[in-house]
């Protein structure tokens, strides 16, 4: 058996797994061993024989090339197919599990494979067989749905006796209209796709589910339906297929407790099947590359030794890659508990005197607020010749929040922060009231022109309540300076990268300013699914101020976009 032969060769240490699979396979052999359950290698050998008769690669490199199974596919599948229990209501043996849980680097073949049995069961399953393939949005539910689409275009025999249209998938084909049996348009049988932001999940009856990348779930609202419509099969077969991901108390969270339970023995779940390829810590990541097998079975072959090695040397450096890398290539879970940088990495105690940009444009930025939150804006000088970044910035309150301390008033001021104090020192301006007044705002950038020349050369912006700082800019300066800036994964991704790298290599200096160091320390980073990063507050606690952390961004996030003409105008 594939499963024996697998298990074997994990033991031995020829194939290097994680605990948690080598749990599920022990669990496995148990299985093989007792005598009340059948072993049906003929199910499961029909399921390989096809895919690897039937099915060809459709993606570069592999494209047009065979499905060659290999051993830790084969053992997958045979755990689902070849182990049945007896149902006593039925009165024949069926499938034992019938949850399937796989968990898995990305880049290992996740998505073909599970493609892959859903076509092999469609046709060598019973008359009648519904797939439905599903995930977060519709353009990932497509991948798996198009995935089985195309191994079924490059088997003439399987295309001869399917057709394809915009609902899905179907049996018959219209050139033949007098074919008839299971091959024909007389099996009802089909597969289609679905999102959980389609209308009416509800109502349908399926006999297999496959939900592709369930880490972007936040909760069970598209699985729960699917799973309800597995209800009426005698042997249903649900996929959950996925990497980690970033999530806090998503889906996956709750999924993956209640995995680890089942493998403890503390949950009593028989139908479930867990196969988990994990790392058993994120030390050996690190420090041993043969440990990568745990959660890259494929590695090797499927996926490229020389891709794992550079993502991991791009982790060492970055922290948004660090996530992103342990998350989707290690299944180490990431949340936006993690700081952006630790404070030896942020700290630079060189300071410069305004003088030195005396009559130079600069790169401005507004992180704005009316309200309770800080107002950052920002001055930022690139030299070209050093590659070194210098900042001028100036903090604003409301009164009613800087003088919030002096009442103990923990809902206005929960950071307890003196401002009256930094006040004092030239790093805060406190606007009379309850509001910041944009008019302070830009009478700082204008202040910058009347006392040493300096002139904006663009000035970035949030967009969220700055109408009265875009009408007094234009007064000062003219529109053209204005530069909005989204605040969104697609406008300050790049610039956070580098605004880290700067501060790393000690390229960013910010005049030892500690409000900016105290918002840099604050600042945690969340990261989405293709590895974009945004700034967050840590923990999510609103006391961790990170506006003097968005205007750093802000203002790199505007050089980017016209770094050549001010350098060009840069002495």
């Amino acid at each position: 058996m594939h499963i024996e032969e697998y298990y074997r060769k994990c033991l031995s240490g020829e194939i290097i797994v994680g605990k948690e699979l080598l749990i599920q396979l022990e669990r496995l052999i148990e299985d093989i061993q007792n005598p009340d359950i059948l072993i049906d290698l003929e199910a499961s050998e029909k399921r390989i024989k096809f895919i690897e008769t039937e099915c060809k690669h459709y993606e570069a490199p592999f494209a047009g090339k065979k499905f060659q199974l290999e051993l830790f596919q084969k053992a997958f599948i045979e755990a689902i197919f070849a182990i049945k229990i007896y149902d006593d209501d039925l009165k024949r043996y069926v499938r034992k599990y019938q949850d399937v849980l796989f968990l898995v680097g990305r880049k290992n073949g996740k998505t073909p494979l599970v493609a892959a049995i859903g076509l092999a069961e469609w046709f060598c399953g019973e008359w009648g067989k519904k797939i439905l393939c599903a995930s977060n949005d519709y353009e990932q539910a497509d991948l798996m749905f198009q995935a089985i689409n195309a191994m079924r275009e490059e088997s003439r025999k399987i295309e001869k006796c399917t057709r394809k249209n915009i609902k899905g998938i179907f049996f018959g084909n219209p050139k033949y209209p007098r074919l008839t049996g299971k091959f024909s348009s007389h099996n009802k049988g089909n597969i289609r796709r679905l999102s959980a932001k389609t209308g009416a999940k509800e109502g349908r009856n399926i006999s297999i589910g496959a939900v592709d990348e369930v880490f972007e779930m936040k909760d069970e609202s598209l699985v729960m339906p699917i799973r309800q419509a597995l209800s009426t099969q005698d042997e249903p077969l649900y996929f959950e297929l996925t990497t980690e991901g970033f999530a806090d108390d998503g889906y996956l969270d709750h999924r993956l407790s209640d995995a680890r339970k089942v493998l403890s023995g503390e949950l009593h779940r028989p139908r479930f099947l867990v196969w988990l390829y994990t790392q058993d810590s994120e030390a050996e990541v690190w420090q041993n590359e043969n440990s990568w097998h745990k959660s890259n079975p494929g590695v090797g072959v499927i996926k490229k030794w020389s891709f794992l090695r550079q993502m991991v040397e791009e982790a060492k450096t970055s922290s948004g890659t660090r996530a992103f890398v342990l998350a989707k290539d290690f299944n180490i879970k990431q949340n936006s508990s993690s700081a952006w940088l630790q404070e030896g990495e942020f700290t630079n105690t060189e300071t410069f005197s305004p003088e030195r940009f005396k009559g130079l444009y600069y790169i401005g930025a507004l992180d704005y607020a009316e309200t309770t939150d800080l107002c950052n804006a920002r001055a930022m000088f690139f030299d070209k010749s050093t590659g070194l970044r210098y900042s001028l910035t100036m903090y604003f309150i409301p009164e009613i929040k800087a003088d919030a301390i002096l009442h103990d008033d923990k809902a206005l001021n929960p950071e307890n922060k003196d401002y009256r104090g930094w006040e004092k020192d030239g790093l805060v301006t406190i606007c009379p009231g309850g509001e910041v007044d944009a008019e302070f705002v830009v009478k700082w950038f204008y202040g910058l022109y009347k006392q040493y020349g300096m002139k904006p050369f663009k000035i970035g912006y949030d967009n969220w309540h700055a109408n009265d700082f875009k009408r007094l800019v234009k007064e000062y300066f003219g529109e053209e300076v204005l530069e909005r800036v989204g605040m969104d994964m697609n406008s300050l991704s790049n610039p956070m990268r580098t605004v880290e790298t700067d501060l790393k290599s000690k390229k960013l200096i910010y005049n030892n300013n500690p409000i900016d160091r105290w918002c840099l320390k604050n600042t945690s980073f969340k990261t989405d699914n293709i590895g974009r990063i945004m700034p967050v507050k840590h923990h999510g606690q609103s006391k961790n101020r990170i506006d003097g952390t968005l205007g750093f961004i802000i203002a790199y996030a505007a050089f980017g976009r016209y770094k050549s003409e001010y350098l060009s105008i840069s002495p």
